[in-house]
């Protein structure tokens, strides 16, 4: 794993996790370095299912897998901010 790939895997998943956090009504109370960790996990499983599927390996922006991969952070982002809400 290079530098270049870390560097990736956090700037998509900070661009996935404030998308998903954008499609949620409401505020969350969490912070923008879990939403970036929420955005890098739901990629990496968005990523996971759409190559499982067969979507991820098509040419151009795959938007299956963009799609998969929004709404599991939309989903990763309501659960981590129901928790951390429930524990105050």
């Amino acid at each position: 794993m290079t530098i270049e790939s870390i560097l990736g895997a956090i700037v998509i998943g900070a661009v996935i996790g404030a998308i998903g956090r954008l499609l949620l009504p409401g505020r969350q109370a969490i912070g923008w370095i879990l939403t970036i960790v929420v955005g890098i996990v739901a990629a990496l499983i968005g990523t996971a299912i759409a190559q499982v599927l067969g979507v991820a390996t098509t040419d151009g922006i795959d938007w299956i897998e963009l799609v998969m991969q929004v709404a599991l952070a939309a989903v990763g982002v309501g659960l981590v901010a129901g928790l951390k809400r429930s524990r105050v």
